[in-house]
C-alpha cells in the first residue's frame, strides 16, 4: 500500500472505489486508463480491507475482554 493511501480513510477509499468501479463499468476508456483505474481499484481494496481488519480486531478483543471480566464476577 503506497503511503499516501494509507492516510485514507476507509469512507474516503470505499467512495473512490466505487467511483472508479461506475468508470469501469461505465467503458469508453483506452486500455491503458482502464489498467490504470483497475490498478488504483486493487489499492483502494487494500486498503477498504486494512481498515475492516483493523475494526475486527478492535471487536474482538473488546468482546474478549468483556466476556473475561464477566467470567471474573
Amino acid at each position: 500500500m503506497a503511503e499516501a493511501d494509507t492516510a485514507l480513510g476507509y469512507e474516503q477509499a470505499r467512495d473512490e472505489l466505487i467511483e472508479v468501479v461506475r468508470k469501469l463499468e461505465a467503458g469508453g476508456t483506452s486500455l491503458e486508463d482502464s489498467l490504470a483505474l483497475w490498478e488504483r481499484g486493487e489499492e483502494l481494496a487494500k486498503v477498504c480491507r486494512h481498515w475492516l481488519e483493523g475494526a475486527r480486531a478492535r471487536l474482538d478483543s473488546a468482546l474478549a475482554a468483556r466476556d473475561a471480566a464477566g467470567e471474573e464476577e
